[in-house]
């Protein structure tokens, strides 16, 4: 709509008839369709506020990211929209910035949030006063910008450059430290021989002490083993079998564990699953690493639900267990190198499950209610779905003449 178009009508209204009326009419409603078809064309939510904060007007972009009702949207507060989804626009001195008053500095603010309602995005906002663009004194223009993609590809990026970084170190690491490792290694059984012939007084103290010293040189060899299979993958080796018989032969193995640790495990399974083509030995690793976090998150004992489960295009495991959970602000750097939970912890058995499932052509999930529990998921995909045989063209009748 053309600037000073309204002015110039509401100057001319005296002197049109009810037909030049009525026409005029037509036409602004007209340039309001077509502005309003312009903005829900958009993909950036656009909020129009009111001098009290109210919603005046908003399009279908931005209904959809803040998953309220169009219908309903007028008479609203933004504030309160936001507030429900995000504690990060407490900053935001709304009454300032919908009111600047004569002479006072306006001013652009720019936000980022991260909302979980009516899915998990990320969103930039932008609040400008409509003082910034017009000469209305009061009100202000939100606009809303879905930025979880780029956010997502940053954290890839960075991931990918700091397990180049972790690569490089890996050589350095296993030559420098390995080597001494199994010489410490050695000297210990030579010394464990040589103690025999001691007093048994005297044999048993060293023996005691002997048996510390060899633990923590186990646990450092355990740590250089699983930085360098998280580091340096091999590619499986697929072969077809039924995911719930590898699932059993490694809580099989870890039995002793799992008894001694006072844990119940329940396996839930439906009748009959597919099969499906892994690496037997690498899902292994994958689910006594995850049953190993498991068993560690359930200090005084507990329920470790395992539940198996398939559709058209995976086939799940669900590892649920009893613990204390996670909070939210961990949640997202569990997959971190060396971050863990527990000072015990070397923060890369999960690299090695999220290496493992991606080579797989997999996904893997967690959901965390803190003081309840924490759940992995992992999705295999299925034969079919892997690889997809395109049918041959039908040959014409023509053709075939």
């Amino acid at each position: 709509m053309k600037t000073g178009f309204l002015d110039k009508l509401i100057e001319r209204l005296d002197k049109l008839d009810s037909s030049c009326l009525q026409e005029q009419f037509q036409r602004v409603i007209q340039e309001k369709g077509l502005l309003e078809s312009v903005f829900n064309a958009l993909h950036e939510g656009i909020i129009i506020l009111d001098g009290q904060g109210y919603i005046n007007y908003a399009n279908s972009a931005a209904a959809t990211l803040l998953g309220f009702d169009l219908q309903k949207s007028a008479r609203q507060s933004v504030a309160r929209i936001l507030k429900s989804r995000s504690e990060r626009d407490k900053n935001i001195e709304w009454d300032r910035l919908l009111n600047p008053g004569e002479g006072a500095p306006s001013e652009l603010i720019s936000r980022e949030i991260e909302i979980t309602y009516p899915a998990r995005k990320i969103l930039s906002f932008y609040v400008m006063p409509l003082a910034l663009v017009t000469d209305q004194p009061r009100g202000a223009v939100v606009i809303l910008r879905d930025i979880t993609g780029a956010r997502e590809k940053e954290m890839r990026v960075l991931t990918s450059e700091r397990l180049n970084a972790l690569t490089v170190l890996a050589a350095g690491v296993a030559h420098e430290i390995g080597n001494p490792l199994n010489s410490l290694h050695i000297h210990l059984q030579l010394l464990k021989r040589e103690l025999e012939n001691l007093p048994p007084e005297t044999s048993a103290a060293c023996q005691d002490l002997l048996g510390v010293a060899g633990k923590e040189v186990g646990r450092l060899n355990l740590i250089i083993t699983q930085f360098l299979r998280a580091i340096r993958p091999t590619a499986p080796r697929l072969e077809t079998c039924r995911i719930e018989e590898v699932l059993q032969e490694t809580l099989t193995f870890m039995r002793p564990e799992i008894e001694n640790r006072d844990v119940l495990v329940e396996v839930k399974a439906p009748n009959p699953l597919p099969q499906i083509s892994v690496d037997r030995d690498q899902l292994k690793q994958v689910f006594f690493n995850i049953i190993k976090n498991a068993l560690q998150a359930m200090t005084r004992g507990g329920l470790l639900t395992i539940t198996l489960f398939s559709d058209d295009h995976y086939l799940g495991l669900a590892f649920k267990d009893t613990g204390a959970g996670v909070a939210p602000e961990e949640l997202g750097r569990l997959f971190e190198p060396f971050h863990s939970t527990r000072p015990e912890g070397t923060g890369l058995g999960l690299i090695i499950v999220q290496r493992i499932i991606q080579e797989h052509g997999g996904k893997i999930e967690v959901h965390s209610q803190p003081g309840a529990g924490l759940t992995f998921t992992i999705l295999l995909p299925l034969d079919q779905r892997r690889i997809r045989l395109l049918k041959a063209p039908r040959r014409s009748r023509a053709s075939k003449t």
